[in-house]
């Protein structure tokens, strides 16, 4: 285990976008990050709050960062595939409690 603090970002794109996700998350700092397909459930009310077309299919993109760059990423991620562009995604992230397995990375690289 390491005693470094970790944030889980995770960002909700319309299918097809999540490789705009990752690039902005590279490019920001991000190591990588893993993708899960997913279908949202919103109602005609949340279309008319917003007057946004809400597409069903979804992508789910998950990334591990170190709590020194979230609001770096998650940043990028609203410039890049936010509500105002055609990923219409949303992204916030928790805090990661413990990490096993990115030491072991680390050691590998050296």
């Amino acid at each position: 285990m390491t005693d470094k603090r970790y944030e889980a970002i995770f960002c909700i794109v319309n299918e097809g976008r999540s490789e705009i996700v990752m690039d902005a998350a590279w490019k920001a700092g991000a190591g990588g990050g893993t993708v899960l397909n997913g279908r949202g459930t919103a109602r005609r009310e949340a279309e008319e709050m917003f007057n946004i077309r809400i597409q069903p299919e979804k992508e789910l993109v998950m990334i591990l960062v170190p709590e020194e760059i979230r609001d770096k990423v998650l940043q990028a991620l609203y410039d890049t595939a936010g509500l105002d562009t055609e990923s219409m995604g949303i992204a916030f992230s928790l805090p990661v409690e413990r990490v096993i397995g990115l030491d072991r990375q680390k050691k590998e690289a050296d």
